[in-house]
């Protein structure tokens, strides 16, 4: 390892501990905030126990996937053990492999650990006014970010480090990958089918305010968002951040070989170090201003961020004589990521028509509502599917002279290196969302309600733009992943003297046949899923329904009586750990199936397949149910008749088609398309040597 190199990955090192030591003074700042109020400090309890509870018994069930996985890999990769000549190999394999599902899983708990305190802090900020509760949401939610970023630089940073080995890389990601599937998976299962119920029963059937303590429901709720859009995201965005580093040093390592040098790879450490510590200033530096906008100080931090990574890496580009044609790769991917997200931004803001036309059609009924969210839902996948495509198009031309497949892999790059920022303005969103909970079942009065209402519809808006923003990252990493899963199938090929592979030629009926295979397995791992939380939901909404009937003055809102909420928490976390399973296990398997039959021909085709009809799902659902939640928050400011009406309660429907769509299978989507695209480049050299038709 050249000296030049081994100074980029120090530096990378020092400014992940920098983002840790950051991520420490945040919590700490958020921590000393006053608590007084001692029915929020019990609520907030609740909750907290609640998701330590929930993560627990998922992370036991994921240990015991995790060490069955990791004696897989051990027997059979990068090559069966029998066929190694250095047993090492495959220690450091699935050693790797082991250490990224840790790190997914330590984010997680960092997340959680966090949101359950900065939610009551907020909620008490918010009586004195809204620039103080929003400073706690978000510094609350920057904890995550700081901490989730940095420990992937991290983590990459160290296997490349002590292994010198890129390969390992793969084991790496695989585990933050595969552990992140799980946990957006059984996530998303809680959250939508505590939402689900607690909407239909107390909006829809009881006319109850939506977060009334009556509600037996409202407490598991309020666990699914730090268990869902907390933990799981945070568990998301870990593994697209290690995943786009992982296709990058790949394809770099390949180059590096090449030309004898490691300038390639430096400038990947350069980079990723330089974007992380773009997002602690811009995180450092955010604001509200006079006006009280937290959707403005929300985006304005997320353009100081980005403004300072352009400026920062052509600075570095310049001083290091790195290659200008790869910074102007990741700058386009970068460019096109902050487009998606202002696409996003409008057709799910409720300042934007599409919002305001399905209110509208709310009127009519929920039939009007649901289909016209499904038409500005499919409309909305064009600009970002044209942005993804131009992106690739565009860094593949102008890295042609280098490596195209690099240059997309550093338009990846690009474009999730204000992550840090993304995360802490993702996880800002179930903090105030919380906060706002805690206010009305705290009873801290109309004027805090107000203020955390505000907080609340900003912390929709973002969240819908970070899913966007991390489908996005997820196509340009999972197309970087094709071109490294290429490259290892073409150096297997190399040292067994086979011929290289050169294309994927969808007129060569193995492809064709993976092609096939590949688009379908979004849509089935979403029905499994949607399903999930079908079949959970319908148990809650029985549960709801027997409390109301059999605990005297529930209903009545008699003082002593209360509901059980631990009940309606343990029957969304048991169908969770029940569903979860199944539904991430049968892509692995399906992927597995199809490199055996048809080799690593037909895997390309069933990864291309995949990517593209992952994306235009993926898109299509986060977008269509962030705007049916957004029109109804909208018609509940007192638009289009306002709580209680008819386009109300249409608007609620819509809602509740919605939320599975946006917080269980859409972003999952996402992770599934990376696990799928590791899966096949681990297993790369078995599909070449052993499938049925090469």
């Amino acid at each position: 390892m050249q000296t030049d190199q081994t100074v980029f990955l120090i530096g990378s090192i020092i400014i992940s501990l920098l983002s840790f030591g950051f991520a420490a003074w945040l919590y700490m700042w958020v921590k000393k905030l006053p608590q007084t109020n001692a029915r929020i400090t019990e609520i907030g309890g609740l909750i907290r126990n609640g998701a330590n509870t929930f993560l627990k018994k998922e992370y036991i069930a994921l240990a015991k996937f995790a060490g069955v996985a990791a004696l897989l890999i051990l027997v059979f990769l990068p090559v069966p053990i029998w066929k190694n000549e250095d047993i090492l190999e495959n220690i450091k394999m699935a050693i790797s492999y082991i250490f990224g599902t840790v790190f997914s899983a330590i984010a997680g708990k960092i997340g959680i650990q966090i949101a359950t305190i900065a939610n009551m802090k907020t909620a008490e900020a918010a009586k004195k006014g809204i620039r103080p509760a929003f400073m706690t949401g978000f510094r609350g939610g920057a904890v995550m970010g700081m901490a989730v970023v940095g420990a992937s630089l991290f983590g990459v940073s160290l296997v490349v480090f002590l292994t010198g080995d890129t390969t390992a890389l793969l084991g790496f990601s695989f585990g933050a990958s595969s552990l992140a599937l799980f946990a957006k998976a059984g996530g998303g299962i809680f959250t939508k089918t505590a939402d689900i119920s607690a909407d239909l029963c107390g909006k829809v059937e009881l006319g109850i305010p939506e977060d009334d303590p009556r509600n037996p429901a409202v407490i598991a709720d309020n666990v699914g968002d730090n268990v869902g859009d907390v933990a799981g995201m945070g568990a998301d965005l870990f593994d697209s951040n290690v995943a786009s580093m992982t296709a990058a040093l790949v394809l770099a390592s390949t180059l590096d070989k090449a030309n004898g040098g490691t300038g390639n790879m430096s400038m990947v450490f350069c980079y990723a170090a330089i974007g992380l510590l773009a997002s602690i200033i811009g995180v450092a530096t955010a604001r509200i201003g006079k006006k009280g906008d937290p959707t403005r100080a929300l985006n304005s931090s997320t353009y100081v961020t980005t403004v300072v990574f352009g400026g920062l890496t052509a600075l570095a580009t310049w001083m290091f004589e790195f290659d200008w044609r790869i910074w102007g790769a990741t700058a386009l991917g970068l460019v096109v990521g902050v487009l998606i997200g202002i696409t996003t931004d409008y057709f799910t803001n409720d300042n934007r028509k599409p919002v305001r036309n399905v209110a509208k059609a709310s009127e009519s009924g929920p039939a009007f509502t649901i289909l016209s969210g499904v038409s500005y839902g499919f409309v909305s996948t064009l600009p970002a599917l044209i942005g993804i495509g131009i992106s690739a198009l565009g860094a593949y031309k102008i890295c042609e002279g280098v490596d195209g497949n690099f240059g997309i892999s550093m338009a990846a790059v690009g474009m999730l290196s204000i992550v840090g920022m993304i995360i802490s303005n993702d996880a800002y969103g179930p903090i105030v969302d919380n906060a706002r909970g805690l206010a009305e079942m705290g009873e801290l009065g109309d004027e805090v309600l107000e203020i955390t209402d505000t907080l609340d519809s900003a912390g929709n808006t973002v969240k819908a733009i970070t899913k966007g923003f991390a489908i996005g990252a997820a196509g340009l990493t999972v197309i970087a992943l094709l071109g490294a899963f290429k490259s290892e199938v073409n150096e297997t090929a190399r040292e067994l003297g086979l011929q290289l592979i050169t294309e994927f030629n969808i007129m060569n009926p193995v492809v064709f046949f993976g092609l096939l295979v590949g688009a379908a397995i979004p849509a089935l791992f979403s029905a499994m899923l949607m399903l999930g939380v079908d079949k959970n939901a319908q148990r809650m909404v029985s549960e709801i329904h027997r409390q109301f009937k059999e605990i005297p003055g529930l209903m009545e809102g008699k003082e002593g009586v209360s509901p059980d909420y631990d009940k309606c928490i343990e029957i969304a976390t048991h169908g969770a750990l029940r569903e979860l399973i199944p539904a991430g296990l049968i892509a692995i398997i399906i992927t597995v199936f199809v490199g055996f039959i048809g080799g690593v021909q037909a895997i390309g085709g069933y990864l291309t397949g995949n990517i593209i009809s992952g994306l235009l799902l993926a898109l299509f659902m986060s977008n269509a149910g962030g705007l049916w939640d957004n029109s109804k928050k909208y018609i509940e400011a007192g638009a289009n008749g306002g709580k209680g009406s008819e386009a109300h309660k249409a608007a609620v429907v819509g809602d509740t088609v919605g939320d599975p769509f946006k917080d269980t299978a859409g972003p999952a989507i996402n992770t599934q398309i990376t696990v799928v695209s590791l899966v096949a480049s681990l297993l790369s050299t078995l599909f070449l040597t052993l499938a049925l038709f090469k």
